[in-house]
């Protein structure tokens, strides 16, 4: 793992971490909003800043590199 890719792990919230892991068991964002207790608009907000920092164009890329760099296990 590079030096920068280790500072993206580094730079996740806990929060984003949740939200990750959630979209890896391919739950929507209603279902995601519903268990971590938030709204919809917020787990957008934490999506776009998922997708900001492992520089991923859907959710699928979001997990994929998430997964290689060790933030989440399938």
């Amino acid at each position: 793992v590079s030096t920068a890719e280790q500072d993206a792990v580094e730079a996740f919230t806990p929060r984003e971490r949740e939200v990750l892991s959630l979209v890896a068991e391919g739950l929507p964002n209603k279902i995601i909003a519903r268990q971590l207790n938030i709204s919809e608009h917020t787990v957008k907000f934490h999506l776009n800043a998922i997708l900001t920092k492992l520089g991923a164009q859907s959710r699928t890329e979001a997990v994929v590199r998430a997964t290689r760099l060790g933030l989440i296990a399938l």
